[in-house]
């Protein structure tokens, strides 16, 4: 039997990407159709990319692939914070700080690995 060594990132992204489809399909049964299928995209993408990454084929391919991750965590934000600011959508406040949390996570892992890349 093989044991699962935690990865708190893939955790975390996976989580997330649970509750964005949640939202999403909380959205779609309110008719806001643009911002869910943005946010669904984008929302389980980090964690997709992060994913991807665990099999890069060297340091700087796990650089790049979290990189991209990185940038849709920003996208989320993006589109979180259009919710948050819009009339009649959720409120959206829980899942900012957690992408918010993540980002800061996925920062500190490019920034560790761009220093021991040589």
């Amino acid at each position: 039997m093989e044991i699962k060594k935690e990865n708190i990132i893939i955790d975390k992204t996976f989580e997330f990407a649970l509750k964005i489809i949640q939202l999403s399909e909380l959205l779609e049964s309110n008719k806001k159709f643009v911002v869910a299928r943005q946010l669904i995209k984008s929302g389980t993408s980090v964690g997709a990319n992060v994913r991807e990454a665990q099999n890069s084929e060297s340091k700087a391919d796990f650089i790049h692939k979290m990189k991209i991750a990185l940038k849709e965590v920003e996208e989320t934000i993006y589109w979180l914070e259009i919710c948050q600011a819009s009339e009649n959508y959720p409120n959206c406040m829980e899942l900012i700080d957690e992408i918010k949390t993540i980002k800061l996570i996925i920062s500190k892992i490019v920034g560790t690995s761009k220093r021991t890349i040589n």
